[in-house]
């Protein structure tokens, strides 16, 4: 961590998260594809299952950007005892906490539906992909706690076989269940919570096996309640990250329902493209956490810049090279997972707009990711609020009620361009500020 080529070993962490993070939104892309086959309520049920698990996996992000953050400053200054610690109140909590969401929803889950943005047509479906991704939720919380703690570590390769397990799992059972079982959408969420508890039980091993840095147990937990406080102040940004991508996918439903099925199915189609095309920038950013927070608690202040540097460059020029492709193909794009005039129509000017403002987005993720896991609570909570809901809330509230349809299209569009320069300045900022040698405080 300290001593390998920066490009080097951002590289070597960069790729399996990379392609854990495709793997898993191809599968998310794969649900959709055979869940659109039955209609555009059906799909349009994808968007508010979404949104409903953005609520599990921001618990997940919590405790383990949080805890994953923390472990490797830890690790970074040689103190496994406290990795141990924190890794084993991250996992334990968000086990704890999405057990309790899950049932705390199953008791109003026909409200929820609705809440969630569901029309009476759409309803059905959600409600019965969401009942399975609640049974699931203990599971995908913690397997994504896991998974971010092994990458902090350095070892993403573990977490890669764990998460592409369960993602090649799902693609494969999907068909199986929707149609030779004859189930339909409770087919989908079948398969979805099958693969999720398979690929718990994998990342869990990597740690019963001592394979990592940092061991999990129950009276690590049970003796060090007080490091939760720590843990959620320090994956804060990650949790209003998630949770406001929910609050804003629940807006989105909500408004694009006004306009009927095709429009909720068409926003839900774009919405996991969009995820799909971010997943390259996010992945490579996921490999520069480990490195700058390894770094900064060792003192490499010099790492640290030139990871930052190496990482945004390298996000943007792939993110450029994604965007040009899909702005190329995006109208085919949505007639593969629906073919409808109306959801393609809907569906191509929105992906269009998004693949635009994609190209301002890999600073706003890196400046947040450098201040989260160097421990700058504030300034990575601030940024994250600015690109997930600050800016992106508003312009869909604004936007939906001034210029309707076109309005909810070009929202997210807006919100990443606007975030693109605050986060400039932020940068700035934290170079100011950080020691110009290595080894100074």
């Amino acid at each position: 961590m300290t001593g390998t080529p920066i490009p080097r070993l951002i590289i070597s962490l960069s790729i399996p998260t990379i392609i854990t993070m495709m793997v898993s939104n191809i599968y998310n892309m794969v649900d959709t594809y055979f869940v659109s086959r039955l209609g555009n309520s059906a799909s349009g049920a994808i968007g508010i299952v979404f949104g409903y698990m953005s609520i599990i996996q921001a618990c997940g992000f919590l405790f383990g950007q949080g805890g994953g953050s923390i472990v490797s400053r830890m690790l970074g200054a040689k103190d496994t005892d406290s990795a141990s610690k924190y890794a084993s109140v991250s996992f334990f909590s968000s086990f704890i906490i999405a057990t309790l969401i899950a049932a705390l929803s199953y008791t109003q889950i026909d409200d929820l539906m609705y809440f969630l943005g569901s029309t009476e047509t759409i309803a059905p479906y959600a409600k019965e992909y969401t009942i399975y991704i609640m049974i699931s939720a203990p599971f995908m919380a913690s397997s994504f706690t896991l998974n971010n703690i092994l990458r902090y570590e350095g070892k993403a390769a573990l977490g890669m076989a764990g998460m592409m397990t369960g993602g090649i799992l799902n693609m494969a059972l999907d068909p199986v269940f929707m149609f030779y079982c004859g189930m339909g959408v409770s087919g989908a969420g079948l398969s979805t919570c099958l693969s999720q508890i398979i690929s718990f039980c994998i990342l869990i091993s990597m740690f019963v096996a001592k394979r990592t840095s940092s061991r999990i147990s129950y009276r690590l937990f049970a003796g060090n309640l007080s490091a939760v406080g720590l843990i959620c102040a320090t994956g804060l940004p990650s949790l209003l990250r998630q949770g406001l991508n929910s609050v804003a996918t629940i807006i989105l439903n909500n408004r694009a329902a006004v306009y009927g099925d095709a429009a909720v199915a068409a926003m839900s189609i774009v919405s996991r493209i969009g995820f799909m095309m971010l997943s390259v920038a996010l992945g490579i950013g996921q490999g520069f956490q480990p490195v700058s927070g390894f770094n900064y608690g060792a003192k490499k202040y010099s790492r640290v810049r030139k990871a930052y540097k190496f990482t945004w460059m390298t996000a943007e020029a792939l993110i450029l090279v994604v965007i040009s492709g899909m702005l190329a193909v995006s109208g085919q794009m949505i007639r593969i997972f629906r073919d409808d005039y109306v959801v393609i129509v809907i569906g191509t000017r929105a992906l269009r707009l998004l693949c635009v403002s994609m190209a301002f987005l890999p600073v706003s993720i890196m400046t947040e990711m450098m201040y989260q896991s160097t421990g700058h609570k504030l300034g990575a909570s601030l940024l994250s609020c600015m690109r997930s809901g600050l800016f992106f809330i508003p312009a869909l509230l604004i936007l939906s009620e001034l210029r309707g349809l076109p309005g909810i299209q070009e929202a997210q569009p807006l919100a990443h361009v606007l975030s693109f320069f605050p986060s400039i300045i932020f940068a700035l900022h934290f170079f100011s500020k950080l020691p110009k040698e290595d080894g100074m405080e």
